[in-house]
């Protein structure tokens, strides 16, 4: 068995827990066993299960896992600690707010000879197979995906990062891609923020996307993709499959953990995730350059009493047109 540990337990770490205590039948989850979970709140039992402290978490044996489900800035520094203490690790998307890290993360997983895995439930959607099955064969002439959304919440990152889902639905469709133009509007009274990045595939073809957030906006996919032999101009309608998406993603990295993935499976998975790393790197520098910023760098520690976890320390630096540094 993998004793596991919760590290968040908002919506994604509640539904972590609510399937290790009732995993799929006669799947690899089943030898995933939830020891405790770790919150920034004093909190009383969640669905039978206790909240441990930190310490805890990194020095039981009986703990070989860590799901982090914090907000994503806190990813990197929560998967750093627990690869360090030889545990392995399921993370929500991003792991990391930069490419270089995350290379860096699963550098250490490797060396650790532990499992690092980024779970993509955006791939496992019944909707998203079906229109995988649909473009298959086609010829793409140009494309286009419009995502649109509530105000984005702090600690979740530039858009190109937090809506990485997004960018991977057109990497999994489309293949590998180049960025050759981005741009950012932003209206911090209103709270709007609207990302457009431009793309072109291996075949010279040009794709849009773009990320929209605001108060009063409905979150939605807005999808335009042009075949040479059609045009698919919404999402298909698929049947509920029996199985949900976090318990597909759970069973999945069960499987790792077994070691029951094939290597060619998980050296493609690797390199998809760390190309969408990179394309979201350049999308946020070039829209960047066109608000006059020519770097950020933010630095973010999880900040813990002996007890618990309590938040995040920011540091945010950035380097302007002019060659001068600020720090916020």
């Amino acid at each position: 068995m993998f004793g596991s540990v919760v590290v968040g337990i908002g919506t994604a770490g509640f539904v972590r827990v609510r399937d290790m205590l009732a995993p799929l039948p006669s799947s690899a989850a089943e030898k995933l066993s939830v020891k405790g979970f770790i919150s920034r709140r004093i909190l009383e039992e969640q669905q039978g299960v206790k909240q441990i402290t930190v310490e805890d978490a990194l020095s039981r044996d009986d703990i070989k896992v860590a799901f982090v489900c914090t907000e994503n800035a806190a990813h990197e520094e929560n998967i750093r600690m627990f690869l360090e203490a030889g545990k392995h690790v399921c993370v929500e998307y991003p792991m990391a707010m930069t490419h270089k890290t995350a290379v860096e993360l699963w550098d250490l997983a490797q060396e650790k000879g532990v499992v690092l895995h980024e779970e993509h439930i955006e791939l496992l959607t019944a909707d998203f197979k079906q229109l995988k099955k649909d473009v298959a064969g086609k010829r793409l002439e140009e494309g286009f995906l419009h995502f649109t959304g509530g105000p984005l919440k702090p600690g979740f990152g530039f858009p190109a990062f937090s809506g990485i889902a997004r960018l991977t639905w057109l990497v999994d469709l489309f293949g590998e891609l180049s960025v050759t133009a981005a741009s950012m509007e932003e209206d911090q009274q209103n709270k709007y923020m609207k990302m457009t990045a431009q793309l072109i595939t291996k075949e010279q073809k040009p794709l849009t996307w773009i990320e929209e957030w605001a108060p009063g906006l409905s979150r939605a996919k807005d999808i335009n993709f042009r075949f040479d032999s059609c045009t698919i101009t919404q999402l298909p309608s698929a049947t509920r499959e029996p199985v949900g998406i976090f318990m597909q993603d759970l069973v999945l990295f069960s499987q790792k953990l077994l070691g029951q993935v094939p290597r060619d499976q998980l050296h493609a998975e690797r390199r998809r995730v760390l190309h969408c790393l990179e394309l979201a790197d350049r999308i946020q520098q070039l829209s960047l350059q066109g608000l006059g910023v020519l770097y950020v760098h933010i630095e973010c520690t999880p900040v813990y009493t002996h007890t618990k976890y309590i938040g995040i320390e920011y540091s945010i630096h950035t380097h302007s047109r002019g060659g001068w540094w600020e720090e916020l």
